[in-house]
């Protein structure tokens, strides 16, 4: 894939359950901050806080979005998510199907604020 002129990305985000994050994608959706957002129920999530190794039952969010949106899909999720410390991971996407990566750029208005 030739170098797009809004590259796509992958941000990954956990979350407590399936609605909450089902929630947080009808609106980042909704808004113009991602093309999609696939939810995933069930994680188990091995993770170390306060010095002590957890353990608990998450649920996982994939938005595929471009790289100009994530400052505000950022400040929006953040602003969604009851974790005080959520998962927000961007993640570069090297290549992809053409008309895919198409979609994503025509489903995520320019972002005005980068």
């Amino acid at each position: 894939m030739d170098e797009a002129p809004r590259p796509p990305v992958v941000v990954l985000v956990t979350g407590p359950d399936e609605a909450t994050l089902i929630s947080i994608a009808e609106d980042i959706v909704g808004e113009g901050l991602a093309a999609c957002m696939n939810v995933v129920p069930g994680v188990r999530s091995v993770y170390r806080w306060n010095d002590a190794v957890e353990t608990g039952q998450e649920a996982l969010g994939i938005i595929k979005t471009t790289k100009s949106a994530v400052p505000a899909l950022e400040r929006r999720v953040l602003a969604l998510h009851p974790y005080n410390t959520p998962e927000f991971l961007v993640l570069s996407v090297d290549s992809g199907n053409p008309a895919y990566v198409g979609w994503i750029a025509g489903s995520v208005p320019e972002q005005a604020d980068p």
